[in-house]
C-alpha cells in the first residue's frame, strides 16, 4: 500500500508514482512551507483520538505485553505539550527567526534539510510514524518506506494524520517497499536530502551503498543496553524493577538488558546473583504474556546448537540458570554482546576500574545502562559510565523509558534534519 500526496494507491502503482515524484517535490519546496504549528496541532489531535480509542483493536492485536501502558505512551509523545517541549530543547530559540551575525550583515535561519528518506526497522510498532512526524516537526518532505514487519498500523495512522490536516499531503510519500526492490530505493534515495536508517549493521551498510554521493546519512543503528549492579540502595525493589523491564522488553529494545554486569573479580558473586535473580525473574515473566511456543523452540534449537559448537570447538560451556520462560547465563568473559533475548540474559564480571576499556570495545553501539548501586556512588559510576561512551544511565526499571526532550543515541534528531542557511 501507498501514500501519496494524500491518497491511497496500491502496490503496483509504484513505478509510476517514483517517476512523478521528483515533479511533485520540486513544486512543493518550490511553493511551501510547512510550519511547525500546523504539524504539531495535527500530531496532537491524532494522540488525542488515540487516547480516545480509535486505535484500540489495531493497538490490542500488537505483540505487546502491556497494550494500555503502549497506548498511553503513543498518546503522551503525541501530545502537545511534549512535540513543543521536543521542538524547544532541540532547535531552542534559533527556530523560526533569522538572527544577525555579531558584527556584520549576514543573517542564519534554520531550514528544512529538504526530502527525508526515512528506512523504518520493524523492532517496534509505531516507529515508523514516529519517525516521519520527526521530519514533518522540521518542515521536510518525507519519504518512508515502511518495514516488512509493520502490520498496517503505520499506514492508518499516517492516512488519520493527512486527514486532520490536508495541508501535509504534499510533504508525505509511504512505500511499503521491500528492502530487495533495490532499483526503487535508489529511486527514493536519488529524491532525497538526507536518509535516516533505522536497523541494524546490515541495513546501514546496505544504506551506505545504495545512497548518492552527498546524501547526507542519518544513521540509527541497533544499539545495546546493559545493567551494572554495584551494590543496592533498595535491593528487593531495584532487583524486582529490573525484572519487570526484562520481562517487559525481552530484549527487543536497543534500550533492553542484554547484559548485567556485576561489580566483582569473583565467579561466585555471579552464582550468588543468578541463585538469588533467577526466581524474581521468572515471577516477573509468568506476570506478562509469554513467547510463543514456536519462538521458545526456536530460540532452544539455537542455544544447543551454540552448545554443542563450543563443544566441539574446546570452548568453555557457560554455566545457564533456567526457569519458566527465561534464564540467566553466565558469561566466560566480559564482553558486551546481545544476549539470546526474550527473557534470556547474560551475566557477566565487570571490575569498575575495568569499565571503561571494555566498554570502549563496543563504543559504537552503546546506548543504555541500568545503574544500581549505592545512593552516594551514582555520581561517580554515572561519570564513568558517560566518559566510555553510553548515553542514557537510567534506574534499571526505566531503561526504555520515554521522557520530553530525550535524545536519541546522544544526538537531537531535530538538528540532523535541518541545515543553517546564510543570507547577507
Amino acid at each position: 500500500m501507498i501514500i501519496a500526496q494524500g491518497k491511497i494507491y496500491p502496490s503496483e502503482q509504484q513505478d509510476k508514482i517514483l517517476a512523478e515524484a521528483d515533479g511533485h517535490i520540486n513544486e512543493t519546496l518550490a511553493a511551501k512551507t510547512l510550519r511547525a504549528e500546523t504539524v504539531i496541532s495535527a500530531i496532537d489531535k491524532l494522540g488525542c483520538e488515540i487516547e480516545k480509542g480509535i486505535f484500540d483493536d489495531r493497538i490490542n492485536a500488537l505483540p505487546v505485553d502491556n497494550p494500555a501502558h503502549y497506548k498511553a505512551m503513543a498518546a503522551e509523545m503525541l501530545s502537545r505539550g511534549f512535540l513543543e517541549y521536543k521542538l524547544e530543547t532541540e532547535l531552542g530559540g534559533f527556530r523560526n527567526e533569522s538572527r544577525p551575525l555579531p558584527e556584520n550583515a549576514v543573517k542564519a535561519r534554520i531550514m528544512p534539510l529538504g526530502v527525508i528518506f526515512h528506512i523504518a526497522a520493524g523492532n517496534m510498532d509505531g516507529l515508523p510514524a514516529f519517525s516521519l512526524a520527526e521530519g514533518l516537526l522540521t518542515g521536510n518532505v518525507n519519504i518512508l518506506k515502511l518495514p516488512q514487519a509493520d502490520n498496517g498500523l503505520s499506514v492508518e495512522i499516517i492516512a488519520k494524520l493527512i486527514e486532520y490536516e490536508p495541508e501535509l499531503a504534499d510533504f508525505i510519500y509511504v512505500f511499503d517497499t521491500p528492502s530487495s526492490d533495490v532499483h526503487a530505493m535508489r529511486k527514493m534515495a536519488a529524491l532525497s536530502d538526507g536518509i535516516a536508517v533505522w536497523g541494524g549493521d546490515e541495513a546501514v551498510s546496505a544504506t551506505r551503498a545504495l545512497a548518492p554521493v552527498g546524501v547526507k546519512l542519518i544513521e540509527w543503528g541497533h544499539k545495546l543496553g546493559f545493567a551494572y549492579i554495584s551494590g543496592y540502595s533498595d535491593k528487593e525493589r531495584e532487583l524486582s524493577e529490573l525484572a519487570a523491564h526484562i520481562a517487559a522488553t525481552k530484549g527487543l529494545l536497543c534500550s533492553s538488558c542484554q547484559v548485567i554486569y556485576i561489580d566483582t573479580e569473583r565467579d561466585g558473586d555471579l552464582e550468588d546473583f543468578c541463585a538469588e535473580f533467577l526466581p524474581i525473574l521468572e515471577r516477573e515473566v509468568g506476570r506478562r504474556n509469554s513467547v510463543s511456543i514456536g519462538g521458545r523452540a526456536h530460540l532452544s534449537l539455537l542455544r544447543y546448537t551454540d552448545m554443542l559448537e563450543d563443544i566441539l570447538g574446546g570452548a568453555p560451556v557457560p554455566r545457564v540458570y533456567k526457569g519458566k520462560d527465561c534464564s540467566l547465563t553466565i558469561g566466560t568473559d566480559s564482553e558486551l554482546e546481545l544476549s539470546d533475548m526474550l527473557c534470556n540474559v547474560l551475566v557477566k564480571k565487570l571490575p569498575r576500574r575495568e569499565i571503561l576499556p571494555v566498554l570502549r570495545r563496543k563504543k559504537n553501539y552503546l546506548q543504555t545502562a541500568g545503574l544500581i548501586c549505592h545512593d552516594g556512588e551514582r555520581a561517580a559510576l554515572s561519570d564513568i559510565l558517560a566518559r566510555s561512551g553510553v548515553v542514557r544511565i537510567m534506574t534499571a526499571g526505566a531503561m526504555s523509558a520515554y521522557f520530553a526532550g530525550e535524545a536519541h543515541d546522544g544526538e537531537y534528531p531535530l538538528r540532523r534534519y535541518t541545515r543553517i542557511v546564510n543570507t547577507e
